[in-house]
């Protein structure tokens, strides 16, 4: 059984940081594209972030200079830093992994507000 989990969402202020993870199970991980989606309030989930196989990553010009995708090919985890948050950026924000299959996470809600 494939799962993604994630973790880290939470309240911030604008300008505060976050770091989510999510952490793969039932998928061979070191095979499959990574990569963190956000979902505003009544808008369509848009790619925030991707990492591949061999950690190339590219982000979406929104968020270049304050987001950071790595992986732990050990760890099957993604993570994404995000600094210099923005109240933009609230939203719920999902772990995404693609090889032959696409799988995703349930989501773990952003909100930045002051």
């Amino acid at each position: 059984q494939v799962q993604l989990v994630e973790s880290g969402g939470g309240l911030v202020e604008p300008g505060g940081s976050l770091r989510l993870s999510c952490v793969a199970s039932g998928i061979t991980f070191n095979f499959n594209y990574m990569a963190w989606y956000h979902q505003a309030s009544e808008k369509q989930r848009e790619l925030v972030a991707i990492i591949t196989p061999d950690k190339v990553t590219n982000y979406a010009d929104s968020v270049k200079g304050r987001f950071t995708i790595s992986r732990d090919n050990s760890k099957n985890t993604v993570e994404l830093q995000m600094n210099n948050l923005k109240p933009e950026d609230t939203g719920v924000y999902y772990c995404y992994a693609r090889f032959q299959n696409v799988y995703w996470g349930q989501g773990t809600q952003v909100t930045v507000s002051s």
